[in-house]
C-alpha cells in the first residue's frame, strides 16, 4: 500500500506502482467487456437466424482464439455450418434459375456488440 508521503527519490516508482495496478484493473474489465459483448453478438446471430430445422442457429458458439494477460481476442463463428452463412446472409441463386434473397442476421447483430462494446468499455474505464 502506498504512503501519502513520497520522497521525491521514490516518486516515479510510486507513480509506476499506480499505473501498473491501474492497468491491470483496466485489463481485467475490458477483457470482461469483450466477452460480454462475444457472447451478445452469439445470442443475436442465434436469435435472427433463419429456422428451418433450427440447427443452423444452434451452431454459433464464441472461441478465445487468444488471451495474454492484457489482451484478448475471440471470434464468433458457425462450428458445423459455416458454408451456409454467407449464402444465408447475402442470397444465393437457385438452380433453375432466379435469386433467393438474403435474410441479414450477422451485421446487425456485429453492430449491437460494437456499440456494447464500446458503452462496456467507457462504463469500466470512468467507474
Amino acid at each position: 500500500m502506498m504512503s501519502d508521503r513520497v520522497r521525491i527519490d521514490q516518486l516515479a516508482a510510486a507513480v509506476m506502482e499506480g499505473l501498473t495496478e491501474y492497468a491491470d484493473l483496466a485489463a481485467d474489465e475490458l477483457k470482461k467487456a469483450v466477452k460480454k459483448a462475444g457472447n451478445s453478438v452469439k445470442k443475436d446471430i442465434q436469435a435472427g437466424a433463419p429456422k428451418d430445422t433450427g440447427a443452423y442457429a444452434k451452431s454459433w458458439c464464441v472461441k478465445n482464439v487468444k488471451e495474454t494477460s492484457n489482451s484478448i481476442e475471440l471470434v464468433v463463428h458457425s462450428r458445423n455450418r459455416y458454408q451456409l452463412s454467407h449464402l444465408l446472409e447475402f442470397g444465393h441463386a437457385k438452380r433453375g434459375g432466379g435469386r433467393v434473397p438474403g435474410r441479414t442476421h450477422i451485421a446487425p447483430a456485429e453492430e449491437r456488440a460494437e456499440r456494447t462494446l464500446e458503452q462496456e468499455i467507457e462504463k469500466a474505464l470512468r467507474g
